[in-house]
């Protein structure tokens, strides 16, 4: 008789633990976007210029990389705070590009909206039908590479059309990665890292805003 009791004590402690790394990876990656918002906006606000692509990925995967090695202690808070400090500002530059043409801020302001309706809307999918997204793991590392390759052609022989199709991809990457993750805490236990979770998002979401910018800009052709 005590098996069925043991089981249902398990199940609960691990709902507990589903909702408090849920509840922890929200709370952190609203602090991180407010964070990158102040540091963009500064980054307007002194005109910075265009970062060096050699030094921006220099930073961002150099940060990240301190992200994950620190995740597990308090030093994880401090570095997931300065990639993400780091990532807000080099998107001030692209901000001003943007408001400088005509319909600029109506488009920055579409893209984010179309941001966070779409994160809200695939948190909901992922958080109320329970569905186990984990078969997107093997397209996901494929379809990671495949854009990292295309991009970089797409940089170094300056091929419009190939950009564009890049853009699209990202957007559908990163929504299939929103999917992903906010599953993996749903289904799996041992997701209890809120701090590699929040950072995941993140970078998910930035790069779906960026994306979506990217081509409403063409769309609109500006």
């Amino acid at each position: 008789m005590a098996y069925p009791s043991s089981h249902a004590t398990d199940r609960s402690q691990s709902v507990l633990a589903t909702n408090k790394t849920l509840r922890n990876t929200y709370l952190l990656l609203a602090m991180t976007l407010l964070f990158s918002a102040v540091t963009a906006a500064g980054a307007m606000a002194l005109g910075v210029g265009q970062m060096n692509i050699l030094i921006f990925f220099l930073g961002a995967y150099g940060l990240m990389f301190l992200v994950h090695k620190t995740a597990d202690s308090s030093a994880g808070l401090l570095a997931i705070f300065a990639f993400t400090g780091f990532m807000g500002f080099t998107l001030g530059p692209i901000l001003n590009l943007y408001l400088s043409i005509p319909n600029g801020a109506q488009l920055v302001m579409t893209a984010l909206a179309m941001t966070g309706a779409t994160f809200i809307g695939l948190s909901a999918v992922a958080l109320v039908t329970r569905k186990d997204f984990s078969f997107l793991g093997n397209f996901l590392m494929a379809g990671a590479i495949v854009l990292v390759i295309a991009m970089v052609v797409a940089m170094l022989f300056n091929i419009g059309a190939l950009a564009l199709a890049v853009s699209a991809g990202f957007v559908l990457f990163s929504s299939a990665v929103i999917l992903y993750q906010t599953s993996e805490i749903v289904h799996r236990a041992g997701e209890t890292n809120y701090i590699l979770a929040t950072v995941t998002l993140y970078v998910s979401i930035y790069n779906l805003f960026l994306s979506l910018l990217s081509l409403l800009g063409v769309m609109s052709d500006d």
